[in-house]
């Protein structure tokens, strides 16, 4: 719901009439007459004047794995899409939007091929986490859906104060950027435990700036550096992505490379299988993504293989494109 609606609607009531509201929202409550502790005539003015979402859900679409993908319309028809994955470990992770479309074009993601729209507001955020939470109770959250967080931070991180309401904690939330310098900067600088991962998808810059431009922006040395002043002062390690694109970035020499460039002290690498996204990639075979986890560990940089969730209806990591199949 959008939140400066409601304590502008509020301003006549006692002040914790606003939290009582959003009390039962971040527990899953699914319309305002569930808040039975309102009077009814509140709850009756609130449903008139304040939608309980700023979001349209347009559809839903379940995966096999148990992976659901919401396609959402803001209020002026942005498409925005958010997904929850489900593990059997019992944990409920939501990988949320923080823009419409993205404005930087890497070549392998889908989002980049869609035309851009805007960033989005801090209630447009959490009213895809809270779209969830309606459904279950969720844990963990990562902001790698659509767009590039870092260029949205002031509403990215408004939306983190408020995700331990929840029941996501700020050291179970994640911030994924493909390298927007500034961004990783400010986060540095806040109180919130957030976990910083970086997209990097190629150990040197001639090769990086072919897969992602941004890298002409921010090269390799400079976004290094800031990840790596972020490790000094929060001493939390860095995750890095690294899609595996065949031929192109899944080499012998380039694993060595990137055991070169990364202290396995800062860094935790994350390899994840290509998605496909109708672009001009092919992904890494299964044994050309364990010979080049062989080849990091060979020289002290270890490597886990992203589990993918929700391939088969465009889910996966790189896949959101605001084109949901209808619901299964």
């Amino acid at each position: 719901m959008d939140l400066q609606l409601l304590e502008k609607t509020l301003e006549d009531q006692p002040a914790f009439r606003a939290r009582q509201v959003w009390r039962w929202a971040s527990q899953g409550a699914s319309s305002y007459e569930e808040m039975t502790d309102l009077p009814a005539a509140l709850r009756a003015k609130l449903a008139e004047e304040v939608p309980f979402s700023t979001l349209e859900l347009v559809r839903e679409a379940h995966a096999s794995d148990g992976t659901v993908k919401a396609l959402f319309h803001t209020q002026d028809g942005r498409a925005v899409e958010a997904v929850l994955m489900r593990y059997r470990d019992g944990r409920r992770s939501i990988c949320v939007s923080s823009q419409s479309g993205c404005p930087l074009t890497c070549t392998f993601c889908a989002t980049g091929k869609m035309k851009f729209g805007r960033n989005l507001t801090a209630s447009e955020i959490l009213d895809q986490v809270l779209h969830f939470r309606r459904i279950e109770p969720v844990d963990h959250l990562v902001f790698m859906g659509m767009g590039e967080p870092m260029m949205n931070l002031d509403n990215v991180l408004e939306t983190c104060r408020r995700l331990p309401d929840v029941g996501i904690t700020h050291r179970r939330t994640g911030i994924s950027t493909v390298g927007w310098v500034p961004g990783i900067k400010r986060l540095t600088e806040t109180d919130m435990p957030i976990r910083l991962a970086l997209s990097l998808h190629a150990p040197e810059d001639a090769l990086r700036s072919q897969i992602m431009p941004v890298n002409e922006r921010y090269d390799l040395r400079e976004v290094l550096a800031a990840c790596e002043a972020f490790y000094e002062r929060k001493r939390r390690q860095v995750f890095i992505e690294y899609v595996m694109l065949a031929g192109v970035n899944d080499g012998y020499a380039q694993a060595v490379q990137l055991a070169q460039i990364l202290d396995p002290k800062i860094y935790k690498l994350n390899l994840i299988p290509y998605n496909p996204t109708d672009s001009i990639y092919d992904g890494s075979s299964r044994n050309a993504i364990d010979s080049f986890k062989a080849a990091l560990e060979e020289h002290g940089l270890r490597a886990t293989v992203r589990l993918t969730r929700g391939r088969d209806i465009d889910a996966a990591c790189g896949q959101l494109a605001a084109k949901t199949p209808a619901s299964a």
